[in-house]
């Protein structure tokens, strides 16, 4: 397959220019694959509406046929064409928050979309992205986007369109450059199925930021505890991983560095995940950095982009540094853990 590449600049009039949108928007129509830029990650859409365009998201990306896809929306309207909503905190949050990183589970109108974007589940994920690209190329496509991230499953999200082209070119109709995204990790997700809000994967919406609208909210216990079933079934799956076999280290950088030392004494070539205050601490054969401890929000900004970095580097095993587990930091250290396959070391 020839994939097609659109470059957009987001800054610019969308309504009247960019007859690529409208290109790409009419291979939505025609049921094929388009990648877009959203505020948080790079999506891989296809119309909600056709089984056969979302199969092909599923054949693009590998991934597993229980993991359901969220619906993308460009107008409020379109919800009531596929989705209940019977939630009085939901609508205090779809106005709140929308457009913006935050994904909501709601029950799904029978036969409103297809049973493969929602795994054969009685509810349906939706949100409403807070980038012109992506509200543009939905509206002009006249039909909700099924999107997940336009990556090979389990490898770290797109934040640039070249991320996209590395995994996905040859496999899906087109990719619309609007350049790198901004939040850096997924939309939180939040049930409204079982009575008290629920978040099922942390993400640029913090929990923080939800009690304050609604009051108080959940956190699904198979986020935090691998031991545990996550109630959202993608979450059970190892996501974001770079090549080399990665370790959260919960400790001083001083004792980073002695672990360093001692992987590099065994002859193994080690990379680590470090922040702009902690730059000059370590002596390593590769020195990633990832935004400032004090700015979390820049952490996450640049997560994925440093995870795939580290590809290039021929490394045998790479170490990062741990984060506060509060505001925009649980979504780090959510990503950062399911990248590492959850494996620890406390010094």
């Amino acid at each position: 397959m020839n994939t097609k590449v659109w470059t957009v600049d987001a800054k610019g009039e969308l309504s009247t220019n960019y007859p690529q949108i409208t290109q790409a928007a009419m291979l939505l129509r025609d049921n094929e694959t388009v990648a877009f830029p959203t505020e948080t990650v790079y999506g891989l859409g296809a119309n909600a509406k056709n089984t056969d365009a979302v199969a092909k998201i599923y054949e693009a990306k590998g991934r597993p046929s229980d993991n359901p896809l969220i619906v993308h929306i460009a107008d409020i309207r379109q919800l009531n064409e596929f989705a209940e909503v019977d939630s009085e905190k939901a609508n205090t949050l779809m106005e709140r928050f929308w457009p913006g990183p935050l994904t909501i589970v709601l029950p799904c109108r029978e036969g409103a979309l297809s049973t493969r974007v929602t795994a054969g589940l009685d509810t349906v994920a939706v949100r409403m992205p807070d980038h012109p690209v992506a509200l543009e190329l939905i509206k002009r496509a006249g039909v909700p986007v099924a999107a997940p991230s336009a990556n090979v499953s389990g490898k770290p999200s797109p934040t640039k369109a070249e991320h996209v082209v590395h995994d996905l070119d040859g496999r899906i109709a087109g990719i619309v450059d609007g350049g790198p995204t901004g939040v850096g990790v997924e939309s939180t997700v939040v049930s409204f199925t079982r009575g008290i809000p629920v978040i099922l994967r942390p993400g640029g919406v913090t929990k923080e930021q939800l009690e304050t609208a609604i009051g108080p909210v959940m956190i699904d216990q198979g986020i935090t505890d691998e031991k545990k079933v996550p109630l959202a079934p993608g979450m059970k799956y190892t996501h974001y991983a770079p090549e080399a076999p990665l370790a959260i280290v919960k400790g001083s950088r001083e004792d980073i560095q002695r672990l360093i030392e001692q992987y590099q004494k065994d002859g193994m070539k080690v990379g680590v995940l470090t922040t702009e205050e902690r730059a000059g601490a370590y002596q390593a054969d590769a020195v990633r950095i990832c935004g400032r401890r004090d700015r979390l929000e820049t952490v996450a900004s640049g997560l994925y982009d440093v995870l795939r970095s580290f590809d290039d580097c021929g490394l045998d095993f790479i170490f990062a540094e741990s984060f506060p587990e509060e505001g925009v930091g649980r979504a780090v250290m959510n990503r950062l853990m399911k990248a590492a396959g959850h494996r620890v070391i406390e010094v």
